[in-house]
């Protein structure tokens, strides 16, 4: 997903196995830790190459090639940046931030298309990078008692990409469980 040139082939492969696209997930993440003290142009590069470039260019292709009329689905995914402050992953919370950005932007332009564009907040979601420490200090602040599951997120994604979402666009859906800052 760093290779702007290869975007497009990856969107032809996609069509070439299952056919015309009507659904487009962008759920790309590239993170490390870089506080003010480490952070740099080369990682601020990488950083939005992969999470915000990607799905700029992604979604841009898949409304030039949507035919249809209707049931368009574009979701993206951010990661609550805009909520809160992540001191210790600037890149990563600044590339993320500006999803939720270009989601709201690009959904008025295509909603004529039959295409809507939304966002998922999935909060804090275990999917195998939670380390101790940062269980220790996340998992007081869930209400539910635990960390988001990938299934949580996908219900989510799903009902987004449905008809009962059809008129639902521009919009961030913020599926934290109650995640306390």
């Amino acid at each position: 997903l760093g290779d702007a040139s290869r975007l497009p082939k990856l969107l032809d492969r996609v069509e070439e196995e299952l056919g015309q696209l009507s659904i487009l997930v962008n759920n790309a993440a590239y993170s490390t830790r870089d506080g003010w003290e480490t952070l740099d142009a080369e990682q601020l590069d990488r950083h939005y190459a992969v999470n915000a470039r990607a799905t700029a260019l992604l979604s841009v292709e898949f409304c030039r090639r949507f035919e249809g009329e209707s049931g368009g689905r574009i979701i993206n995914f951010s990661s609550g940046q805009h909520l809160g402050a992540m001191s210790e992953e600037l890149a990563y919370a600044m590339s993320k931030a500006a999803i939720v950005t270009f989601t709201q932007s690009l959904s008025p332009a295509v909603m004529g298309k039959g295409i809507t564009v939304n966002a998922v907040n999935p909060g804090v979601t275990d999917t195998g990078w939670i380390t101790p420490e940062l269980t220790e200090a996340l998992l007081p602040a869930m209400p539910a008692g635990r960390f988001g599951t990938p299934e949580d997120a996908a219900r989510v994604v799903a009902w987004l990409a449905s008809d009962e979402a059809a008129w639902i666009t521009g919009q961030v859906i913020n599926s934290e469980g109650g995640f306390l800052r």
